[in-house]
């Protein structure tokens, strides 16, 4: 895979993220094909890179109630 330059990436709280900073992710909607995401308490660490037709998926999972608990 490619590396891509996400410097300059502006960075959201996902909805699903607890706003007492538990659960907390981050993504950024700044790139056209893929949606980075990563844990917002750790803003320097690793960030996971979906296509967004593959992001759009699991969030669809997610709302459904599909994912286990």
């Amino acid at each position: 895979m490619r590396s891509i330059d996400l410097s300059a990436a502006s960075w959201r709280k996902s909805s699903y993220s607890n706003q007492d900073g538990g659960a907390c992710v981050e993504v950024s909607d700044d790139f056209a094909a893929i949606v980075p995401v990563r844990d917002s308490k750790v803003p320097r660490g690793p960030v996971l890179v979906f296509r967004t037709a593959g992001w759009a998926s699991f969030v669809s999972a997610v709302r459904g109630g599909q994912l286990g608990d």
